[in-house]
């Protein structure tokens, strides 16, 4: 399978115009031009009514379109594949599995997470998967925006790094003419599977054409005590410290095993640290994710799914609910990740750990958003609509998603959904 030029940006979406739609308690009208929020108003206001498609929203709710900040996206195809293991074991299992994967299987298993994904409200998503170019078509053609990385995994074998150096430098030169509909970045799986000369040159690649550096860090007691082991006492965070690759340039996936230094350095360095609650909880990985010190020290905190291998899911509402009932349990503290922190989590912290104009609905963002629909029983109560959002509610009240001004998603409905999960039926049947 060859990807076919990209085609979904380059139409022109001309103007939205959604009418009487709820936004932070106030009616308002939102006209969408091209692929900005151009003008918000109250109702009460005349705004003219341009040439635009008019879309009633009474009864209906806007929030920014969630970003899902650590996916492993075509794994949507190995959902329940290996269960109730602990992550080195399944990361075993799952590497074999990997070994016999195609350009074909990620691009269909990716075609099956953004429909995941947009059926729950994600409009960007950061990926660290194989066979990136494949990835960001699928996701590309699906409309919504992925941030795909190159992935440095060499286990310490020089001649594996030679030819992910070239490799790399070969995907750079290409993503080049991508265009603003999707971005490359690089990515270190750990630091139990790639050697420090890789991850140093991994990090001055990055540094040097500006791109992020996504890279697992501390997800596991075994990964800080190995690491501890081979590097003087150093955790994986101080390692990483240690050779001067942490920055704001950096997203840290998981950053569970932290002690007080590893929380200070994150928040000096002010990484980008991304909380996976459902695949950590569900791997026994662990809980005790330290949201509140890591914010306080001046880290920026996002929220991700992980794969669909271990959370089994890529529903950033249900991770949303998780992440709270998490923080409050373990700190025996029902006031622990109040609701709009929670909101900012899933979306504008991670626009920002990406450097994108988004996460927000506001005159002159980029044009994400999901259209709740609050006709049912989740939302009857006079509690706020957050709460009942978060707490109450699942993903298929959002009944419509518009991702860079598009409508990717209308009443429930996303072109090709059929055909999606009849390739990836094929692809699954040959692995």
């Amino acid at each position: 399978m060859k990807p076919a030029p990209c085609r979904f940006f380059q139409k022109f979406p001309g103007m939205i115009l959604l009418k009487n739609i709820q936004l932070d308690g106030t009616a308002v009208d939102i006209l969408i031009e091209g692929e900005t929020f151009r003008r918000i108003t109250p109702v009460s206001d005349s705004m003219p009514r341009p040439a635009a498609e008019v879309v009633d929203c009474t009864g209906k709710v806007a929030v920014p379109g969630f970003i899902n900040m650590h996916t492993h996206a075509a794994m949507a195809l190995l959902r329940g594949i290996t269960e109730d293991v602990p992550l080195h074991t399944w990361l075993s299992h799952i590497w074999e599995i990997e070994a016999k994967m195609d350009e074909d299987f990620i691009y269909w298993g990716t075609k099956v997470a953004c429909l995941e994904m947009i059926k729950s409200g994600t409009t960007t998503f950061n990926d660290q998967y194989w066979f990136a170019p494949y990835a960001r078509q699928a996701a590309v053609e699906m409309g919504i925006r992925p941030y795909i990385s190159f992935v440095i995994l060499d286990n310490f074998d020089k001649a594996v790094a030679e030819k992910q150096r070239r490799k790399c430098m070969d995907l750079y030169e290409r993503s080049l003419g991508w265009g603003e509909a999707s971005c490359l970045a690089m990515s270190v799986h750990s630091v139990y599977t790639v050697s420090e000369e890789m991850i140093l040159w991994a990090n001055q690649f990055a540094l040097e054409h500006g791109m992020k550096l996504h890279i697992h860090v501390s997800e596991t007691e075994k990964e800080n005590i190995d690491c501890m082991k081979a590097h003087g006492g150093l955790t994986p965070t101080a390692y990483l410290d240690s050779l001067g690759v942490l920055g704001p340039h950096v997203i840290a996936a998981h950053s569970l095993w932290l002690d007080d230094e590893d929380v200070a350095i994150m928040g000096r360095r002010k990484v980008n640290c991304v909380h996976n609650i459902n695949s950590n909880a569900k791997l026994a990985s662990g809980y005790r994710f330290r949201y509140n010190e890591l914010r306080d020290a001046g880290a920026n905190v996002c929220l991700g799914t992980d794969g669909a291998a271990s959370s089994n899911n890529l529903d950033m509402l249900e991770t949303m609910k998780t992440a709270a009932l998490f923080q409050k349990a373990w700190r025996n503290d029902p006031s622990q990740m109040p609701l709009q922190e929670l909101m900012d989590a899933a979306t504008v912290n991670g626009a920002r750990a990406l450097g994108l104009p988004t996460g927000v609905i506001r005159e002159g963002a980029v044009a994400d958003l999901s259209i709740v629909d609050i006709d049912n029983s989740y939302f009857l109560s006079p509690g706020s609509f957050l709460g009942n959002f978060v707490y109450s509610a699942h993903s298929d009240v959002i009944s419509s998603v518009i991702a860079r001004g598009h409508f990717v998603m209308r009443e429930r409905r996303v072109d090709g959904e059929k055909e999606i999960l009849v390739e990836a039926r094929k692809v699954l049947s040959q692995i």
